[in-house]
């Protein structure tokens, strides 16, 4: 497989929960974008910043009005990562844009269905160990 670039974007999620008669603003970093670059790595980084500079997160683009256009301070990371603060009609939230290579995919398998025995003894043992492929052999 030949490696593919992509830019990456992570938002700052939030949901409001209500407990007890208090809001609770919780939030979550998210991958909530992955777009694939057909090119070169500059051609990636050029893009993931055109990313930074344009991309409208869900939280203010659902009470963005037509013309709005947030405040914006984009910051460039050592890494070569895009960290953006967000603002807009009090609101304010952060991205990450990232441009990465694709190296590894892997389709998901399921593993065979249990037998009743399997499930008998999996209820009064507990599961079993997974397994540390990428640990060391004897540890």
């Amino acid at each position: 497989m030949t490696a593919q670039w992509h830019v990456l974007i992570e938002e700052d999620t939030r949901v409001t929960r209500r407990a007890d008669g208090i809001d609770l603003k919780l939030h979550r970093w998210t991958l909530v974008a992955e777009h694939p670059v057909s090119g070169t790595e500059e051609q990636a980084l050029a893009a993931a910043e055109e990313a930074a500079l344009h991309y409208m997160p869900d939280v203010l683009a659902r009470h963005a009005r037509p013309g709005d256009t947030p405040a914006r301070r984009a910051f460039l990371t050592s890494d070569g990562a895009w960290l953006v603060r967000l603002g807009q009609h009090h609101r304010e939230c952060h991205i990450r844009v990232t441009a990465a290579r694709l190296m590894h995919t892997q389709e998901e398998k399921k593993a065979p269905p249990k037998t009743f025995k399997e499930k008998v003894r999996h209820a009064l043992e507990g599961p079993e160990p997974s397994e540390r492929p990428w640990a060391p052999k004897g540890q």
